[in-house]
């Protein structure tokens, strides 16, 4: 059996090792970052690598040979529409590994390899924008918090951020609108708790002191 040029073969075939680096592929480009073993992570990188690449192209035919080794469809568009567009000015070197020292058990080396560059504030309103809007493949999601804010500050430069920021003020207007209603039945419920309470203090005074309480006559 030949013996691959880049080292020892993964798995017990030629498609067990392509299967192994493509969930470690997607794993990798969904998380972010991965631990395993040195072997596998020195393996995975040029492989990953490449993917990336193509997601920088764009282009349809670059979509078409990521789905070959990419089965998940929402890692795809995570790769094309976020990933990818990240290291528009980047020549290579998408990702960095980190040694961790032997595993516990086998004693194997590990590694943790994981991309480089987190996203800037833009790119992540973008990414809120789109799970704000919905899609095929990703959830419905409000904008939250900082994203939120940093949306309203680029919404004159950028239609996605203003996006945002108008799905924003909308989830806000409709949890005020949610929360009077409670405020109001919450108010009522400590005014009614607060009467019952002075009157049985009442009562309660007038029986230790022998008097009793006042009859209606």
């Amino acid at each position: 059996m030949p013996t691959p040029s880049k080292g020892p073969r993964l798995g017990g075939s030629p498609a067990h090792e392509r299967l192994m680096l493509a969930n470690l592929a997607t794993a990798l480009f969904e998380h972010g970052g991965i631990t395993t073993t040195e072997t596998k992570a020195k393996r995975l990188r040029p492989y990953a690598e490449r993917l990336v690449t193509f997601a920088k192209r764009g282009d349809l035919d670059s979509r078409r040979r990521v789905l070959r080794v990419v089965r998940d469809k929402s890692v795809v568009h995570v790769l094309f529409t976020e990933i990818g567009p990240r290291y528009a000015d980047r020549d290579g070197g998408y990702t960095r590994i980190v040694k961790l020292g032997p595993r516990k058990g086998d004693n194997a080396p590990l590694a943790r390899i994981e991309l480089v560059e987190a996203m800037t504030v833009a790119q992540e309103a973008v990414g809120e924008a789109e799970r704000a809007r919905g899609s095929r493949f990703i959830s419905r999601r409000r904008p939250t918090g900082a994203t939120a804010e940093a949306a309203a500050d680029l919404a004159k430069e950028s239609p996605t951020a203003a996006a945002v920021a108008a799905e924003a003020e909308a989830a806000a207007g409709v949890a005020d609108a949610e929360q009077a209603p409670a405020d109001a039945t919450d108010v009522a419920d400590v005014a009614a708790t607060t009467d019952v309470a002075a009157t049985t203090d009442v009562a309660a005074t007038a029986a230790d002191d022998g008097t009793g309480a006042p009859t209606a006559q």
